[in-house]
């Protein structure tokens, strides 16, 4: 038995139109929240020009946002599954969009850095709340499947979309723009959400187990932030004691959970090879997906030289895909194994990382082809692990199994520009050969980001120092794609495995 699911699907009330109305606003945060993952993607040389960050806080600056989302996202599916979910999702709409206006006139480095939290901090709590109600609202197997469907579709898409809305807003408004475009995307949610969505809770959800909470949030917190230091500052002391204390914390909390009568996390789900293996293939998918954005992103615009929304525009037909993917995709596992479709889907993602490895130099047509084929993996693999996961859990509680499936997704997030964008960062600089008599300012400059040497090179003047850089850029994109690759044949790999039996 690969699931726990305890609605038999003939028997199942169907979905109401208000519920696929309720879907339609649902689907605002989640947009929203996964483009404000990738949306720095294509700010960043503008923020880079005018904040002047240093290589450690461009990462931060992109990372800070999911790494708080992955910290807290067990914790707030676990309060709105006690609070009511419909109100915990109102309350982080209001917060989020109150820190999005402050985070679009943020005056430094730090300031934005520090609104970037507070964005995962409100995040955190529209999340859990959207993929659980669905749970509940579609309780018809058929019916769930397509609803999900169009929530991971959402959730990939926004990621993808994020380039493309930043190079439109970028290339007509200042760089805030990408930041403020929060608030009149949430207002309707505010505004219909109490009429369309049905609040739903754990009926009997015992005490909100704190000692769980800080648990988790250490084990996450320190996971998280030691992966960040290791790729930013290398390994040192530091690291280690936040890894042993994640660890520490976190075998802590699972033997809490294990005595626990009613845990806000049944861990024994773990034990469940679909859920598990789902969730693998829900990280590795996310890993893929933000490291290809975090190097294309600048290729496109500091190696190419095109303005932002021709950078942008390039990426529409992975997106594209990445719609059709998600959706088809529920058709096809009417026929077909689950672990089959993922597979299938995921050796188009390998071919993507395998162009960009095995092609040479990365021109215009062949990024969007390669993104192309990338989205038609992320599309099918992130709905069918999404289904997985909720299927595996019993409805009340749904907030904690959307929580973790979500924590994998941050968790990423944060992965694809720490990993892949550490080892594009490591190969730059090893490559990077400055030309003779380059202004020691400048080459500081160009030695810690490519955003930092187009910056040098407009204000000395040197263009070979650019060409220079988007060289030794470029040979990072080699070496970064194959790793890309690796991990995407890890994540069909582990679907094949783990899903082989998963009921379709």
């Amino acid at each position: 038995m690969t699931t726990l699911d305890l609605t038999p699907p003939d028997t199942a009330p169907r979905a109401t139109r208000r519920d696929w109305a309720g879907l339609a606003v649902l689907m605002l945060p989640v947009l929203l929240i996964s483009i404000d993952t990738t949306v720095l993607s294509f700010a960043l040389p503008q923020i880079t020009q005018a904040l002047s960050p240093s290589a450690a806080q461009q990462l931060w600056l992109i990372d800070a946002y999911p790494l708080v989302l992955a910290t807290l996202l067990v914790t707030m599916g676990t309060v709105g599954d006690r609070i009511g979910r419909r109100r915990i999702l109102l309350i982080g709409a209001t917060g989020f969009a109150v820190v999005s206006a402050l985070a679009a006139f943020a005056p430094t480095a730090e300031l934005l850095i520090a609104a970037r939290v507070g964005l995962g901090v409100f995040g955190a709590t529209l999340m859990p709340a959207t993929l659980s109600l669905l749970r509940t609202m579609f309780l018809d197997r058929t019916q769930r499947r397509l609803a999900i469907a169009i929530w991971a579709t959402a959730f990939s898409v926004g990621s993808a979309l994020g380039p493309v809305v930043g190079g439109i807003l970028l290339e007509h408004f200042h760089w805030g723009s990408v930041f403020l475009v929060a608030v009149p995307v949430l207002l309707p949610l505010l505004l219909l959400g109490p009429f369309l969505v049905r609040e739903s809770r754990d009926p009997a959800p015992g005490r909100i187990d704190l000692g769980g909470i800080a648990l988790s949030m250490v084990a996450l917190g320190g996971l998280a932030w030691s992966l960040k230091h290791v790729a930013v500052e290398g390994p040192d002391v530091l690291a280690l004691a936040a890894l042993v204390a994640a660890a520490a914390a976190g075998t802590g909390f699972v033997r809490r959970m294990r005595r626990s009568a009613d845990p806000m996390l049944d861990v024994r789900l773990f034990a469940v090879p679909a859920f598990s293996g789902a969730l693998a293939v829900n990280l590795l998918s996310i890993v893929a997906l933000t490291g290809f954005l975090f190097f294309v992103t600048q290729h496109l615009q500091l190696v190419e030289g095109m303005p932002a929304l021709d950078a942008a525009l390039v990426l529409v037909p992975g997106v594209v895909a990445m719609v059709a993917s998600g959706l088809l995709v529920v058709r096809v596992v009417r026929h077909v194994r689950p672990a089959l479709a993922v597979v299938g889907g995921l050796g188009f993602s390998v071919a993507a990382y395998a162009l960009l490895s095995l092609g040479g130099t990365a021109t215009v047509p062949l990024i969007a082809l390669a993104f192309a084929l990338l989205g038609l993996g992320i599309g099918a693999a992130e709905t069918i692990s999404n289904d997985q996961i909720l299927t595996a859990v019993p409805p009340a509680k749904a907030g904690a199994a959307s929580a973790v499936s979500e924590t994998a997704y941050e968790f990423g997030a944060v992965l694809g520009t720490t990993l892949l964008g550490g080892l594009l960062t490591s190969v730059y600089r090893s490559s990077l050969t400055l030309p003779a008599g380059t202004d020691p300012e400048a080459a500081v400059a160009a030695r810690e980001t490519l955003g930092g040497a187009a910056a040098a090179a407009e204000r000395t003047g040197d263009p070979a120092l650019l060409e220079a850089a988007r060289s030794a850029f470029d040979a990072g994109v080699g070496v970064t794609s194959t790793a890309g690759a690796v991990l995407v044949a890890l994540a069909a790999l582990i679907a094949w495995v783990t899903l082989r039996d998963a009921e379709r």
